[in-house]
């Protein structure tokens, strides 16, 4: 007869979501086990190249849906990974949205005040730091001085980066090679391994099912090291306590597929879904111009000529963030790097008569790559996407070696969404081209769909089991013991990059996982400092938390 292997917490996933949830369970004495589906790679391992099988194409899950593209991390510590390393809070009204439903879409229990505390513990961990002007890099500047040209603010953003180590490589989206980055790799997850957590790379769960005693078994499959559409063995683990943090694109597909075992999912299971608002504009920039009309230099006597000279986004433009305009009309606006490849194929020629994606005047348009910047749009989307049915295996057809895949997503812009993209296009265009400084051409939608580095939304909290896949606990709705703690519990669009949003959302749920295990028999506590044994945001929190 087999025996099942077993533990007291199985968590799904290793990115903000599951670290921090790994990290505060076995603290507290909690047997816990997390699956991770892509590999695990050390500062070493993340090559500055575009070779298949290295790091860039290893650690990336690109997903092709239906209107909407998807990228996401693929390996242990998830989306931060991948992540610029911007860390801004949710500003004040993204918390009083009400989206598509027609009222507040969050929890009455969250709004900033309520979270802050939460925000502070997440800030402290990683940590979080305000980048300072003077360690802003050429393109981050040349953002702010187009920007105050045309009567504009610009802010240097905070960040999860230590800027005394970092190089300014501009790799960090695949990794950091030098730890300047502050991965999960060097925080929740190794205080995790330290308080007896074991992590599992390249473990694909594909569904639940629920035992007889009330606990949950974990079906998952063995990924090839090579070559993701190859699954190896197949196996399960029973758990008392299972925790969803897989991404707001694979964790609707999991309890999708486990309905048949499971019974019914709430119906906000896979729909709502959030692109976070977001959108590219790609501006080729007129050196002459930039000298001339900005008074920008720098060494060699070039006026900018650095677009590979950085970390990502680390000056933004929080002009629309302004709780008193309508919503669907509030947009933040960041520098953006895209690394060569990537950048390249995402990337459309402003101004072109012929293709905008290939062809000569994209041959010309690479020729002065240097001279390019990015701009990044995250406004208010209408929660339109809704996942289809799951595919036989992971969250995609595999398309290809690795990285790569066909998914269940369709998305159609509303003309709500479509405001907010046509409003901050607007924005962009004024500064980027005023007094002949840039060309710009906005994402187009036309090959790929919509795109987003931020999913969001596809399992959210809420009040109303109506439009909610869980309660404000981020427990499954009619599904005790399942919990969700990724980017697809937060509600709806943020207008900022969300990492600290899920994060700290993440260390609020646990008191009440906490509470919820030892009601299953689990003997664990809760009250873990911060990972490096910090306490000061911990003992900060209100005393009912």
């Amino acid at each position: 007869m087999t025996t099942t292997e077993s533990t007291d917490v199985l968590v799904i996933g290793s990115g903000f979501g599951g670290a921090i949830a790994a990290y505060h369970l076995a603290a507290g004495g909690a047997r816990v086990v997390v699956l991770e589906r892509g590999p695990w790679l050390n500062a070493e391992e993340f090559d500055h190249d575009f070779l298949l099988g290295s790091s860039y194409t290893r650690i990336f899950d690109f997903v092709v849906g239906d209107g909407m593209s998807v990228l996401s991390g693929n390996c242990v510590g998830g989306g931060s990974m991948v992540y610029f390393a911007t860390m801004p809070r949710a500003p004040r009204f993204a918390f009083e949205r009400h989206g598509s439903i027609g009222r507040r879409m969050w929890p009455a229990s969250i709004n900033r005040d309520t979270l802050d505390p939460w925000y502070d513990r997440v800030a402290e961990a990683l940590p979080v730091t305000q980048q300072t002007w003077d360690k802003v890099p050429y393109a981050g500047g040349l953002f702010a001085a187009a920007c105050a040209h045309a009567g504009r603010t610009a802010n240097p953003a905070p960040s999860a980066v230590d800027v005394d180590m970092c190089t300014n490589c501009n790799w960090m989206m695949a990794g950091c090679r030098f730890d300047a980055k502050r991965s999960l790799l060097l925080n929740y997850l190794p205080a995790a391994l330290a308080h007896g957590a074991e992590i599992r790379p390249m473990h694909e769960v594909q569904r639940l099912s629920r035992n007889d005693d009330g606990g949950y078994r974990v079906h998952y499959r063995v990924v090839d090291d090579e070559d993701y559409r190859i699954l190896h063995d197949a196996d399960a683990i029973d758990a008392k306590i299972v925790i969803l943090a897989a991404g707001a694109g694979a964790t609707p597909v999991i309890l999708r597929r486990s309905e048949p075992e499971l019974g019914t999912m709430p119906h906000a299971v896979g729909r709502y879904f959030s692109g976070n608002g977001e959108r590219l504009n790609t501006a080729v920039f007129d050196e002459d111009r930039v000298r001339d009309v900005l008074g920008l230099s720098r060494e060699g006597g070039l006026a900018y000529g650095a677009y590979q000279i950085g970390r990502g986004p680390t000056v933004a433009s929080w002009d629309r963030l302004d709780g008193s305009l309508p919503e669907h009309e509030r947009f933040s606006l960041e520098q953006l790097y895209f690394p060569p490849g990537l950048g390249t194929i995402l990337a459309q020629v402003p101004d072109a008569t012929g293709p905008t994606w290939f062809g000569v005047e994209k041959k010309e348009m690479l020729s002065r790559w240097q001279s390019w910047l990015t701009i990044f749009t995250m406004s208010e989307d209408d929660n339109e996407g809704v996942f289809g049915p799951p595919p036989e295996t992971g969250n995609a057809n595999r398309l290809s070696q690795q990285m790569l895949g066909n998914g269940p997503l369709r998305y159609e812009p509303t003309a709500n969404t479509w405001r907010g993209w046509s409003l901050s296009d607007a924005a962009v265009k004024d500064i980027l081209e005023r007094d002949g400084l840039a060309r710009v051409r906005p994402w187009t939608n036309d090959l790929v769909g919509a795109y987003t580095v931020h999913p969001l939304a596809s399992c959210r909290i809420g009040d109303d089991p109506a439009t909610s896949a869980l309660d404000d606990r981020h427990e499954l709705r009619d599904h005790p013991g399942i919990f969700v703690t990724d980017g697809s519990a937060v509600p709806g669009a943020l207008t900022v990059n969300p990492a600290l949003t899920i994060a700290a959302l993440a260390e609020r749920a646990m008191p009440g996982i906490v509470e919820a295990a030892r009601l299953r028999g689990v003997d664990v506590t809760y009250g873990a400092p911060a990972p490096d044994g910090a306490v000061t945001a911990r003992d900060a929190m209100p005393s009912s938390a």
